[in-house]
């Protein structure tokens, strides 16, 4: 009462000054609150946008401190690290760290040096930066009952099992925003093998939907002297290429699909009515589930056992074999492909019409799934995917 007694005694002009300034402060009060509460809103929605994933600096003291040795080293370049796995025969494979990406892969070979089997490229990005492309990239996407996308892009070393002598593993993790999802992988660097074995667990108490691919960039001296082998018999259809972070792409590809005719498959259906709203990293509709409609689909059967690569295509083979084998006759080299957790093997050429040992001298091939997993609370996916080196 004194308080009201107090401001009844003051002068008029007092009265209307103090209530303005009360006034105002309400309204301060009430925008920032406002603010807080946008502040909170976008950083929860920019947790849980794929594109926002948070890049944490890479500590090399830490990194060289606990993990180097027996065969394993690291370098730093820019922002990221180069982590290099070498056996003593002489096999060795490099690896990036925040993205995962294996650039390297050169076995011993029979003439008794190594020989790269990947195809990998360094370009400058638009801000100046180096641009890596290629190699050997794993693409996961997963999505929750709520209709909310993420996918693992900042992978983080957990462990380093092995010896230089035998066989050298190297572990990655990456968690989802909010603890949706649990992302392992496990790179393994053995005399005659580079396997990479993922683990997806489900954290929620709800169900998750997972698709996922791994693209293998294999260098060749021209597609005109490559072959898959062990194909014949498994179907197959045309559709646009597949475009990752990490994907190499020639120019008007997605427009010139090889082969007949032919009618949609039910996995791409299901698949795009279940990602049809996802974004990918450059803001376009994803292209591994959205299919341009100027393309025509095609399908069939393999027919040769040495399926020629000479023309350029880009394909989904279902009811593959679990492994096949690519031969590069100018090389003089093979790789076996093979895979374990995924239905299809995903192909693409870029033709014969490009330079020999060039920009667009390679072939991409790698296991996919077209058909969404459904992962219950708690559940685990695991898969698989091996390069053999068959020329020791």
């Amino acid at each position: 009462m004194k308080h009201a007694t107090d401001q009844a005694t003051l002068p008029q002009s007092t009265k209307i000054s103090l209530h303005s300034t009360q006034e105002e402060e309400r309204k301060e009060k009430k925008k920032k609150k406002k603010h807080s509460y946008r502040q909170r809103r976008r950083f929860s929605l920019q947790a849980l946008a794929p594109s926002a994933a948070v890049t944490v600096p890479i500590n090399m003291d830490y990194l060289v401190r606990e993990f180097s040795g027996h065969g394993v080293s690291f370098e730093s370049i820019g922002e990221s690290c180069v982590v290099e796995m070498a056996l003593d025969n002489g096999s060795l494979a490099k690896l990036m760290l925040p993205s995962g990406l294996i650039t390297s892969y050169k076995p011993f070979m029979w003439h008794g040096t190594t020989l790269e089997v990947l195809h990998t490229t360094v370009s400058e990005g638009e801000d100046g930066e180096a641009v890596i492309q290629g190699g050997v990239s794993m693409d996961f996407k997963c999505i929750n009952d709520g209709g909310m996308p993420w996918s693992p892009s900042n992978w983080t070393l957990r462990n380093v099992s092995g010896s230089s002598d035998k066989s050298i593993q190297i572990e990655l993790g990456s968690a989802a925003p909010e603890n949706m999802a649990e992302f392992k992988c496990a790179v393994t660097l053995r005399h005659n093998l580079l396997a990479s074995e993922f683990t997806v667990i489900n954290r929620r108490s709800s169900s998750l939907q997972l698709l996922g691919c791994v693209m293998n960039h294999l260098t060749v001296s021209t597609p005109d002297a490559t072959y898959a082998v062990g194909l014949q018999g498994s179907n197959y259809h045309g559709r646009r290429p597949i475009n990752t972070e990490f994907s190499i792409i020639p120019p008007d590809s997605d427009k010139k699909i090889s082969s007949t005719s032919g009618g949609e498959s039910w996995a791409q259906k299901a698949a795009r009515g279940l990602f049809s709203s996802w974004e990918t990293r450059d803001g376009m509709k994803d292209e591994a589930v959205e299919e341009d409609s100027m393309i025509e689909e095609s399908e069939g059967e393999e027919a040769d056992d040495y399926a020629h690569m000479t023309e350029e295509m880009c394909r989904t083979y279902t009811s593959a074999p679990r492994e096949f084998t690519v031969i590069d006759r100018g090389r003089r080299n093979s790789v076996a492909v093979g895979r374990s957790g995924f239905d299809d093997i995903y192909v693409l050429s870029p033709g014969s019409k490009h330079d020999w040992y060039g920009k667009y001298a390679y072939i991409c091939i790698g296991p996919t799934m077209q058909t969404p997993v459904s992962l219950a609370p708690g559940g685990t996916w695991k898969g698989a995917q091996y390069l053999h080196n068959p020329n020791l």
